[in-house]
């Protein structure tokens, strides 16, 4: 398995401690928070018999430290094809926005209505997020949210309604859509009321 630079993940790891401050700064938090958001996971696994079991059974809290929108990783892969875990919660593998090189993150994210300070805020908020991790090929961002990965990406929108803004135009999904997310420049924004509640599959790919 290949490795990321330790200096690259250094720097990330500041650029999302700076950006979530700036958002925090920026007045990103609703004028009355809604509880902490929560996912029931269930893992299953083999035991020592070869039967299987559910190795864990639990709520994983979602939390805001990337962006105004909080989020939870449901597990994570480091290579590939993947291998099997009968005692360690993946889940627990420290990663940034993207993949591990050569794995998958399978995360939840709770989109929360846009507010005008996302809109003022720096345009390349989310990219400086992504860092060195955003493919070279792509147009400049047109949004603060909008942002490029190095990775093929599996969306399902699960409950409310969200826009996905592209480099040309926007497209509107509702509960029960799908999308796949081939390295592209896009943008979540949730212009309605309520939560956009959004399941992603990301894994590791090819440069563009």
């Amino acid at each position: 398995m290949r490795g990321r630079p330790a200096a690259g993940k250094q720097v990330g790891s500041k650029l999302l401690w700076a950006v979530g401050a700036a958002l925090t700064f920026a007045g990103f938090a609703l004028a009355q928070p809604p509880p902490p958001s929560e996912v029931r996971r269930v893992v299953t696994a083999l035991d020592p018999s070869g039967k299987a079991i559910a190795l864990l059974d639990s709520a994983v809290p979602l939390k805001s430290f990337r962006s105004p929108n909080p989020a939870g990783e449901i597990w994570v892969t480091d290579k590939s094809p993947p291998d099997f875990s009968a005692t360690a919660d993946r889940a627990q593998i420290k990663v940034g926005l993207t993949p591990p090189r050569g794995g998958t993150i399978f995360r939840i994210v709770d989109f929360v209505p846009i507010t005008p300070a996302i809109e003022k805020l720096d345009i390349n908020t989310m990219m400086k997020v992504a860092g060195a991790d955003a493919p070279a090929k792509g147009r400049p961002p047109r949004h603060p949210m909008m942002h490029r990965t190095r990775s093929l990406d599996y969306a399902i929108i699960m409950s409310g309604e969200i826009d996905m803004l592209l480099d040309e135009g926007e497209v509107h999904l509702k509960a029960g859509d799908v999308v796949v997310q081939q390295a592209t420049n896009h943008a979540w924004l949730n212009r309605g009321k309520e939560v956009c509640r959004v399941a992603f599959i990301l894994m590791d790919s090819q440069e563009p």
